[in-house]
């Protein structure tokens, strides 16, 4: 396996790429440090209140987790790129942010008539996600 050099605090919202694989394993293995999660998410639309319902964690953790500087253990780390990943892909698909995130809050008939971004606290909810901006992109409505 072909070993990446991953610097504390280097990655970026850039660099996150699904054609790189083995880097955001790596990534994810080593945990994402909490500053760094800040950083990569502050043009989210999501408060800190909804991260934390993503994660499984509660507010109480994500606060001990600001004020310790802590890295994220490796799932946690790896469902934080799951859905940067969902998030440029879908940027790329609706053209611009606004119109993106107005869509992640309106439910939605084909996701079983939920809000897109009340999936976003599973894998498989994220692949439903994946699948209907796919449909879109390729105008089967």
């Amino acid at each position: 396996m072909k070993s990446y050099k991953i610097p504390d605090g280097q990655i970026s919202y850039e660099s996150i790429e699904e054609n790189d694989a083995l880097y955001l394993i790596q990534v994810a293995r080593k945990g994402i440090v909490y500053p760094r999660f800040v950083a990569l998410t502050k043009s989210f639309p999501f408060s800190i209140n909804e991260w934390s319902g993503f994660l499984h964690l509660s507010e109480r953790t994500m606060q001990r987790y600001q004020k310790e500087e802590k890295s994220f253990d490796p799932v946690v780390s790896e469902h934080i790129l799951g859905v940067i990943l969902l998030y440029k892909q879908a940027t790329t698909v609706f053209g611009n942010k606004k119109k993106l995130d107005s869509w992640l809050n309106i439910p939605n008939v084909a996701l079983g008539g939920v809000k897109p971004k009340e999936l976003l606290d599973s894998y498989m909810g994220i692949q439903l996600i994946r699948n209907e901006l796919i449909r879109i992109e390729h105008g089967i409505l």
